[in-house]
């Protein structure tokens, strides 16, 4: 794959994450840009799997630890995570 396929999956990949996390009214953490495709890909599924009581569970985490938030090491992906595998 060349660098500019890379580039370019890169900001297809950047799309769906906002396209997702606006959807379902969640904030977006930054971190989730430096992430590999893979662990993206990851993020949007379990975004994608969650229900009312997982999102408010979410938005408080996320406001409470501000800059700090980091999806990877919330107890809802990891949970989310065992579950998957």
């Amino acid at each position: 794959m060349s660098q500019n396929d890379n580039i370019h999956n890169n900001i297809d990949n950047n799309k769906e994450i906002d396209n997702t996390f606006i959807e379902y009214e969640l904030p977006i953490p930054a971190m989730i840009y430096n992430l590999e495709h893979e662990k993206k890909d990851d993020i949007l599924n379990y975004i994608k799997s969650m229900d009312e009581r997982d999102k408010k569970a979410y938005k408080i985490a996320f406001n409470h630890l501000g800059t700090s938030f980091n999806i990877c090491k919330s107890n809802g992906y990891k949970d989310w995570k065992k579950a998957k595998y």
